[in-house]
């Protein structure tokens, strides 16, 4: 059985991270989603919280897992069984950062790849912070976020 895993802060998830999802499903027999403590971040949302709108925005995928993990990621990947970390780019910009922490895992266990998925072109501007502003302000989310979880968004962002 091929295990990917897929680590993000998600705060929230975006229909961008579910297309990568969704992509991710398709090759492998299983993804777990990993909502991962981000140091440098302040999440809006708790992990329970981004994992429970993950859950509910991929139900429809069987070979999904949800999770939460603090630690090292590649210690989460080896405890699944996975032999691969998958990471959405968006741009240029991401795959500096990406690449140097694809190195890294690398280094720390070099049987788990990392596999890099472009973004789908009409998600290439969608990040969380982008529809986390967008909410704020009160925008139509219906092309950022999944229709699940856009209401929960809206109230807990709105202004």
């Amino acid at each position: 059985m091929k295990i990917a895993v897929y680590p993000g802060s998600f705060d929230p998830v975006t229909l961008g991270h579910v297309n990568i999802i969704e992509r991710a499903a398709a090759i492998f027999d299983r993804v777990y989603v990993c909502v991962m403590v981000n140091s440098e971040k302040n999440p809006k949302f708790t992990q329970e919280e981004r994992a429970d709108m993950i859950r509910r925005s991929t139900a429809y995928l069987p070979n999904v897992v949800v999770e939460t993990a603090e630690g090292l990621l590649v210690d989460y990947a080896e405890s699944r069984g996975a032999c691969a970390i998958v990471k959405g780019l968006r741009a240029v910009s991401d795959f500096d950062s990406e690449f140097q922490m694809a190195l890294a895992n690398k280094k720390l266990n070099p049987a788990i790849e990392t596999m890099f998925l472009a973004s789908s072109e009409k998600y290439t501007y969608l990040s969380s912070t982008v529809a986390r502003e967008m909410a704020k302000y009160g925008a139509d989310l219906s092309d950022s976020l999944p229709a699940e979880i856009i209401d929960e968004v809206s109230a807990k962002l709105k202004r």
